[in-house]
């Protein structure tokens, strides 16, 4: 087995051989490298930045710059210890770079789109994002994929390109607060400036409601069974609460109030006018209910 390892793999030059053993040992380096490289470049930023007020994007900034960087020494002593320069990559760098540049297109393109997204910062790691209709709290932004956990638990990975390019709302780029609504309906006839009371005494009471920017009573709209209000105001989502369940202990706290104050809340009605063109029609169905 040794003796095959001391033969020549391939030849540089008349003078220089690359034996097998020699690239088993630059493999094994650059395997153990790796994964070095990776465990130093987290605890550099977890032990020295930990008491440093950094946001968490700026040390996964850090941690990945440190890491290419070793990566880069890595692969400049690997090389020497080959005893392969440079200038020998000049003359197939050119089709080497076109040929993995349409081979890995799609992987080039995620990996800056990445850096882009981590150095402009458009989003941040724990920043709330809404997606095709999905809200979401990004969770990390790699290399080539940022995943976000979706409100119902669900992880979605994401290519970097896609959310670079789509249409992507970021609801705490510049605060972490968000405005929600509450709405509901009371029967016609309601006294609306008690239902408007009401509302602002509930907002005010909730623990996860802002007092700053202050709540906002609209009334909607006069609907079919109902008159509409809307409950606007605003919440942290820092809190530590989602948006559903704050929304659903909002309406506990209105219907608890709203039974309290005698408030009906409207439930769909619909009054029937039959018209008989034959008064005999009416004597007759009279006669069936009495029967």
């Amino acid at each position: 087995m040794l003796d095959f390892l001391n033969k020549t793999a391939f030849t540089l030059s008349d003078n220089h051989i690359i034996s097998w053993l020699q690239i088993v040992y630059a493999l094994g380096f650059l395997v153990a490298a790796w994964f070095l490289s990776r465990l130093m470049a987290f605890l550099v930023v977890k032990k020295l930045l930990s008491s440093a007020r950094i946001s968490q994007d700026s040390r996964a900034i850090i941690q990945r710059i440190l890491f290419f960087s070793m990566i880069v020494v890595v692969l400049l002593t690997l090389l020497a210890y080959l005893g392969i320069p440079l200038a020998t990559f000049a003359f197939i760098s050119g089709a080497v770079a076109i040929g993995f540049g349409f081979g890995a297109k799609t992987i080039i393109e995620n990996f800056l789109s990445g850096w882009i997204l981590m150095s402009e910062r458009p989003i941040r790691i724990g920043d709330i994002v809404e997606m095709d209709g999905l809200m979401g709290r990004i969770i990390s932004i790699g290399n080539r994929s940022t995943l976000i956990k979706r409100n119902d638990g669900a992880d979605i990975v994401v290519p970097n390109s896609q959310v670079l390019e789509s249409r992507l709302v970021n609801w705490t780029l510049h605060d972490p607060f968000i405005r929600i609504s509450v709405r509901v309906g009371v029967a016609y006839g309601s006294d609306v400036g008690l239902v408007k009371n009401q509302l602002e005494q509930v907002l005010q009471s909730y623990e996860h409601a802002q007092a700053e920017p202050a709540p906002v009573i609209v009334f909607e709209d006069f609907a079919d069974s109902a008159l509409i209000i809307d409950a606007f105001f605003w919440v942290s989502v820092q809190a530590g609460r989602e948006l559903r369940l704050i929304r659903s202990d909002v309406r506990f706290l209105i219907d608890q109030a709203f039974r309290e104050q005698g408030i009906v809340i409207a439930f769909p009605q619909r009054d029937v006018h039959v018209n008989f063109t034959d008064p005999g029609q009416l004597t007759g169905l009279q006669g069936k209910h009495n029967d």
